[in-house]
């Protein structure tokens, strides 16, 4: 793909403002964050007023995803134990995804069991704040979403490069798009002004050496996605194996035998994670195989 192209495509990309998906509360929610006197109270209101969004949001939250389960009751109770950051990262994604099952089957359910695995892989890590790792494996393939919805016409090209040439995803989206979507990730968490943890696991998952700020969340997120492709749950557009880096077990000070440990925490927390699915019309929840 050429510059031009490459242009115009982050162009059509970023147009992800425009979708309906997206609620305008999140504008108004990061506008009160960039503001140090905004007070926690504040921003649940602003939240709360969406009575649909908060039910998403506090189905999430009370998940095993988060270590809380059934326990969170309120927007602003969920603010106070999980943070800003983790509830906009709901937010974005239970948005966004709503309108994924027609465009990539199963990659809500894969989303969702890489987030699981990632607070799991951080948890075991001893790293602090693993319900923002958390996110990090929730938003980590968001750049596939966005692709598929405002580049419909190079999405099913890439799906085809998947099929016929048997790429992963990530090889199939450069060879069409020229970058993959790690790339669109990095634009789209710039755009929404999202930390750079989230930032740099979302871009750096797939190279977690690469990180430059906060390995330990891109290394957590790798783990996490290759933890959910042993498992088959859920789709992430190809159904290759992700070769587990010695380097982002090395970042996370993990040994290949502590795995066992997460994979059973995984195991026993997957039937209620299959369970969380915004989206009834299309049946999509539970498992897909890859």
């Amino acid at each position: 793909m050429d510059e031009d192209l490459k242009t115009s495509a982050k162009g059509q990309i970023l147009s992800i403002r425009d979708l309906p998906t997206l609620p305008k509360v999140l504008d108004e929610v990061s506008r009160l964050v960039q503001n140090p006197n905004t007070s926690i109270e504040a921003i649940a209101k602003v939240i709360s007023r969406d009575q649909v969004l908060s039910a998403k949001v506090l189905k999430m939250v009370n998940s095993p995803v988060y270590g809380f389960p059934g326990r969170i009751s309120s927007i602003q109770h969920s603010l106070v134990l999980l943070g800003i950051n983790v509830i906009r990262g709901v937010i974005i994604s239970t948005s966004v995804f709503e309108i994924m099952s027609k465009n990539m089957q199963g990659l809500w359910e894969h989303s969702v069991g890489c987030s699981l695995a990632t607070g799991l892989i951080a948890r075991k890590a001893g790293l602090k704040d693993p319900e923002e790792f958390s996110v990090c494996g929730l938003l980590h393939d968001l750049g596939k979403v966005v692709a598929a919805v405002q580049l419909p016409e190079l999405h099913k090209a890439v799906s085809e490069a998947v099929r016929e040439r048997d790429l992963r995803w990530l090889e199939a989206e450069k060879a069409v798009l020229g970058f993959g979507h790690d790339r669109i990730n990095s634009w789209l968490a710039d755009h929404w002004h999202l930390p750079g943890t989230i930032k740099e696991a979302m871009s750096s998952h797939h190279r977690p050496e690469r990180a430059q700020f906060y390995p330990q969340h891109a290394a957590a997120a790798h783990v996490g996605d290759f933890v959910v492709r042993v498992f088959e749950y859920g789709s992430g557009g190809d159904d290759q194996a992700v070769p587990l880096s010695e380097a982002a077990l090395g970042i996370l000070g993990l040994k290949l035998g502590d795995l066992d440990e997460v994979m059973d925490g995984f195991a026993e927390n997957l039937a209620e994670v299959s369970s969380i699915s915004f989206d009834s019309e299309d049946g999509a929840s539970g498992k897909e195989r890859a």
